[in-house]
């Protein structure tokens, strides 16, 4: 029995059947700080492991949006879930053409784990530029920031609403007749206003999946933004229109696994409500681009150019690896990184649209 599972066990004996955002926060919590997930010998792949490219290009994204601010100093370059570091060493080294931005610059990194905390000083140790580690984003100092959050949102918990007859109970995970985890249902009806608007006439059975510590964040990077100036590029997998149903997946291996098997050595994820994001930042007072899909995002900041300058300074093997990164981060399938990824811009409203948005985008 995992300690994830043996907490989970503690807490349906003392109080009943908890929340699957109890289950998804208690696992996940366990799961970043107890291993170095990231590559091929992790769990899964993120697109800065794939490419250089995408963390290079979102560099020259930020200088771009900070030269149209004004170019304030100091800037703080804040990344949320910044995983080994290697998106933002990949932005700072690019950012070698653009002195002037570095010199004003000061990166801050959210980040909870130690040990990711670790592998990330190392992987910046050398970079040439003050590097500030925070627990959560209210302890970031006041002042203009440009905000970078790759793969953060589908880790936060998510609740799980389940139609009936007379209205929504929450789905719950307790004990089974076998004395396993089991999902089940709360008897006790939750308030309609939970559930979003767009669920109202949701059909018997239907699921609503919601995650308020998302909109908490969005809402806050909002405020901030339009209080203090800055933007945010937000880039996760995910759906852009309202719909219902659940995504909750569990990953380990590079494959997927049962999410109630040994919570917390495997990753829990779900796919992100980008409609929902960008509405909880308006709300904050920020202006919100998108979201569009990865490969439209990637291919207007010069994905393809970019990648084509590499491949003629690399050997024929380094190439080959080049030109499969930007295919896999391109991919139009409809469940390719290109297609199912999306990427949400947040900005001050004074601001015109930030590279790779336009105001259809809005």
């Amino acid at each position: 029995m995992t300690p994830v599972e043996a907490e989970i066990r503690r807490r349906i004996e003392a109080d009943g059947p908890v929340p699957v955002a109890t289950l998804m926060q208690l696992a996940n919590a366990h799961y970043y700080a107890t291993r170095d997930p990231f590559g091929k010998a992790g769990d899964f792949i993120t697109a800065p492991e794939i490419s250089q490219v995408f963390g290079e290009l979102i560099g020259l994204w930020c200088a771009a949006v900070w030269s149209v601010m004004g170019r304030p100093n100091p800037i703080m370059l804040v990344e949320l879930g910044p995983g080994r570091g290697t998106l933002m060493a990949d932005a700072l080294r690019a950012l070698k053409i653009a002195p002037a931005f570095r010199a004003a610059l000061h990166v801050h990194l959210v980040e909870t784990s130690p040990l990711l905390r670790a592998a990330q000083e190392r992987t910046l140790k050398d970079s040439g530029v003050p590097v500030t580690w925070h627990h959560n984003i209210s302890q970031l100092p006041k002042g203009p920031a440009l905000f970078i959050a790759n793969e953060f949102f589908d880790a936060l918990p998510v609740h799980h609403y389940v139609r009936r007859d007379k209205g929504w109970h929450e789905r719950v995970v307790g004990i089974g007749p076998d004395g396993a985890l089991a999902f089940g249902l709360s008897p006790h009806r939750v308030p309609d206003r939970i559930v979003p608007a767009s669920h109202e006439h949701a059909a018997p059975d239907s699921i609503s999946e919601t995650s308020p510590d998302s909109l908490r964040i969005a809402a806050a990077l909002g405020e901030r933004i339009a209080g203090q100036g800055g933007a945010a590029l937000i880039v996760d997998y995910g759906y852009d229109k309202p719909g219902s149903g659940e995504t909750l997946q569990a990953l380990r291996g590079h494959a997927f696994v049962d999410a109630l098997q040994e919570p917390g050595e495997s990753d829990l994820t779900a796919h992100v409500d980008f409609v929902s994001l960008a509405d909880a930042a308006r709300l904050g007072g920020a202006a919100a681009y998108g979201p569009v899909p990865q490969r439209d995002f990637l291919l207007g900041l010069g994905i393809l150019e970019r990648s084509a300058m590499l491949m003629r300074q690399a050997t024929l093997e380094q190439a080959l690896e080049i030109e499969s990164g930007t295919a896999r981060l391109t991919d139009d399938k409809p469940t390719g990184m290109g297609t199912l990824f999306k990427v949400l811009a947040l900005s001050q409203r004074n601001l015109p649209p930030p590279p790779g948005f336009t105001p259809k985008n809005t």
